[in-house]
């Protein structure tokens, strides 16, 4: 079964953020969304990364002359990336993403130009697991 139709949360429902923003606008957005990831986009709209809280504390551990009130100084494209989640094609079959939900909340969709488009949650995938197991027990 193809993913795109039935289990992708599109782009314009997911909440994202762009490489070049900056810490303090990633810790309000997580804040704000009580998220602890988030998908990175470029400007041109291609997937790049997954910024976690992780990342962003390691980065204030690394530099602890920083204080708050500078925070917008440093760009999310600057900070490393402790955790890679893995995009997946469009055009994935929902099979593929059972060993990436092992160890991604999310995993994030890509069109043909690798395009971000939206996410699939492991929620959804967790979902269709137990559809599955339902039919199976009941058949």
């Amino acid at each position: 079964m193809n993913i795109a139709a039935f289990y992708l949360t599109p782009k314009e429902e997911v909440i994202w953020i762009d490489e070049g923003s900056k810490i303090r606008q990633a810790l309000e957005k997580m804040e704000y969304h009580r998220y602890t990831a988030m998908p990175l986009v470029d400007k041109a709209g291609k997937y790049v990364g997954t910024l976690t809280e992780g990342d962003l504390l390691w980065s204030l551990k690394r530099n602890p002359d920083l204080k708050f009130k500078d925070l917008y100084k440093i760009r999310l494209r600057d900070i490393p990336k402790h955790q890679r989640n893995e995009a997946i094609s469009i055009n994935s079959q929902i099979e593929e993403l059972i060993p990436l939900a092992v160890n991604q909340n999310f995993i994030p969709v890509v069109d043909d130009q690798q395009n971000f488009i939206g996410i699939i949650k492991r929620s959804t995938i967790i979902d269709y697991l137990y559809q599955r197991l339902t039919v199976l027990q009941c058949g």
